[in-house]
């Protein structure tokens, strides 16, 4: 395969395209970070309040519904892949670019609770297609899925800060395998490491910022048993949680498939009473359970003791509600609500007796990803290096395999319809197809 000059060619372009997506991607998590920061806190702060009121989630998650809710039903590509069916590499065309950015760019910012990893899947992918055909190269259905799967590569990239996490991702999400998996991604890490380099650079040239995933995790003691039981018993109790809490979404999105306007606004505005719930019931900044969780992760595992029980508990809850009913109305990525939910049952845990903060955290975070993404490999990779230390690899493995075995075993509930099929009546049994 690498003497065929069609395929050497292709590897090549490939690795160019690694930079303008690169470059794109990182103007487009700039403008996230910035709006986030914008809407949620310098706004409340100049109206006078210390953080956003208890009812500040509300207008603005109408004003998300409403927007994504157009743009699914009166832009083509619908506005990218719903998240509920987990991430997807492929079927995003040039076409659906322009939905894929508004849908992002207006829902996420105003507190969607989703990571913006679908959409810069998408817009890897189709920024790849699109220069493919600016520069006229031939376009076959086994070129369109190599630029496509570069492409992405390179965009999700620049938002894990790692290379091999975006290549080990689209590999497994792709779901590959033998002499087709080596065709795929020895293009997709090239770009993904051509784009690496040039966004690395960008951030410090610029001096501007799109997030951090070091979350700040001191080193913790070595392992011992107690942190294995601990792990196979919250593993699977998280798997549990999280694949329910993607079955309701399934539900969600057979609800939107009808009058999707009206419904999508309908379900943000449920994510948007979950929201305020929590703000009332705990008397914290909103922020904290909408939003991806990105950052709310970071101050978590840098200040604990921040958090009380009944705060940890009730962010569990209102955050999980608030994520099912984006997973199945808007547009985002399943990625960081999952990591944050993951690390919130860590830490609510951790005092249990011989666990501890870090084991907790690493348990907590590879069940719930996992679970959510249904790629353990990938899981495991990210959430070691979310924890920038290798001594809880153990754990993260044993929870992440545990996880997957439970979820894979669980009723997959109804399929996600198009939106011309009325949506399903019940889940199905263990028997059904995974989701799709």
């Amino acid at each position: 395969m690498l003497r065929r000059p069609e395929y050497r060619k292709a590897l090549v372009f490939c690795g160019l395209i690694g930079v303008p997506v690169a470059l794109l991607a990182f103007w487009f998590l700039v403008a996230l970070h910035e709006l986030e920061q914008l809407i949620w806190t310098d706004w409340p702060r100049d109206l006078g309040w210390k953080q956003a009121p208890w009812w500040w989630a509300l207008p603005l998650m109408a004003v998300a519904g409403v927007v994504v809710g157009l743009v699914v039903a009166r832009l083509p590509g619908r506005g990218g892949h719903i998240p509920a069916g987990g991430l997807h590499s492929g079927g995003v065309t040039k076409e659906a670019l322009p939905g894929v950015l508004i849908a992002a760019l207006v829902g996420l910012p105003l507190g969607v609770v989703l990571g913006p990893e679908a959409p810069l899947i998408a817009l890897g992918g189709g920024l790849a297609l699109l220069f493919a055909s600016l520069v006229r190269a031939p376009q076959t259905k086994a070129s369109t899925a190599l630029l496509g799967a570069a492409g992405a590569a390179a965009a999700i990239s620049a938002l894990f800060g790692n290379p091999v996490v975006g290549a080990v991702l689209l590999m497994e999400v792709a779901g590959m395998g033998g002499p087709q998996l080596f065709a795929v991604m020895l293009p997709a890490l090239l770009a993904s490491g051509v784009g690496d380099l040039i966004f690395t650079g960008f951030v410090h040239w610029t001096g501007l910022e799109t997030g951090s995933l070091d979350i700040g995790l001191p080193k913790p003691p070595p392992l011992d048993w107690a942190d294995v039981l601990w792990a196979l018993l919250i593993a699977p109790a998280l798997a549990f949680l999280i694949h329910w809490v993607f079955v309701g979404g399934r539900f969600v999105a057979g609800f939107v498939t009808t009058r999707t306007v009206r419904n999508t606004t309908l379900c943000a505005l449920g994510a948007a009473g979950s929201i305020t719930l929590f703000a009332i019931a705990t008397g914290r900044s909103p922020a904290e359970a909408a939003l991806s969780g990105e950052d709310a992760l970071a101050g978590l595992a840098q200040d604990p003791h921040a958090w009380s029980v009944g705060a940890l508990v009730a962010v569990l809850v209102f955050k999980a509600l608030a994520y099912t009913f984006c997973l199945g109305s808007l547009r985002g990525g399943p990625v960081f609500p999952s990591l944050f939910l993951g690390g919130a049952a860590g830490v609510l845990l951790a005092p249990l007796p011989g666990l501890g903060l870090v084991p907790a955290m690493a348990v907590g975070m590879a069940a719930s990803l996992t679970a959510a993404l249904r790629v353990p490999v990938s899981s495991v990779v990210l959430v070691v290096l979310l924890l920038g230390n290798v001594d809880t690899v153990a754990l993260v493995v044993l929870a992440a395999v545990v996880s997957f075995v439970v979820v894979e075993l669980l009723p997959q509930g109804p399929r996600i319809p198009a939106f011309s099929e009325p949506p399903a009546g019940r889940a199905r049994r263990s028997g059904a197809s995974r989701p799709s």
